[in-house]
């Protein structure tokens, strides 16, 4: 089953959702009837925090207005569906989608606490250096993230649709940062070694890139 669940923007402390029109394509009812039960329930859903109505620049299809659903919201409307097969597999999909969106923001929370020493680790051997640049701090950071994903940390951000002083790693993979973490270990390991940024480049370009910007 294709994509039900979204993160925008994909980012750590973004909220996953799903949206109206996802919800009535795959339970086969019409989107009208799937926003007319939305707003007949509007209340309740509201509990869980406010619903969110979206155009074309929420994720809607052409110029479409719908709903988007946060986890709570989105498995109370399915309690208002009369459960076939169809609406049931939806539901199983729909809970298993929100569970493994879970799953990696937790890992992306317990891999960014696990960065927090490495980075102090690498600042602290970066200072250590005799006469360091006042841009040994960026350029290392940089080369720890084309080492690990392909792409320095303004180049993610603009791929990824951040702020140019947004915190590149809000936006990456769990995946993303763990590499990211290791990099920025071996670049502390071979700075202490006494290596100077060429050589660290080289020695880590050498190495094959773990993972490439989506």
């Amino acid at each position: 089953m294709k994509e039900l669940v979204y993160l925008e923007p994909n980012r750590l402390d973004a909220e996953p959702f799903t949206t109206s029109d996802v919800v009535a394509e795959f339970v086969g009812i019409t989107h009208r009837r799937i926003k007319s039960s939305i707003v007949k329930h509007m209340d309740s859903l509201q509990v869980f925090g406010k619903v969110v109505q979206y155009g074309a620049t929420l994720g809607g299809r052409g110029n479409e207005v719908g709903y988007r659903l946060n986890e709570q919201q989105a498995t109370l409307l399915m309690t208002f569906l009369k459960n076939t097969p169809t609406v049931i597999e939806f539901k199983v999909e729909l809970v298993r989608q929100f569970y493994a969106m879970r799953t990696e923001l937790n890992t992306r929370h317990g891999y960014r606490a696990e960065l927090k020493p490495i980075r102090r680790e690498l600042t602290d051997a970066i200072q250590a250096i005799p006469d360091v640049s006042k841009w040994a701090y960026k350029q290392y950071t940089d080369l720890a993230y084309k080492t690990a994903l392909g792409s320095n940390a303004a180049q993610l951000r603009k791929a990824r649709g951040a702020d140019k002083k947004a915190a590149a790693i809000d936006y990456m993979t769990a995946d993303e940062i763990h590499a990211v973490a290791r990099a920025q270990n071996h670049i502390t390991t071979l700075i202490e070694l006494g290596m100077d940024y060429s050589q660290v480049k080289s020695m880590l370009m050498d190495r094959k890139v773990l993972g490439r910007i989506a």
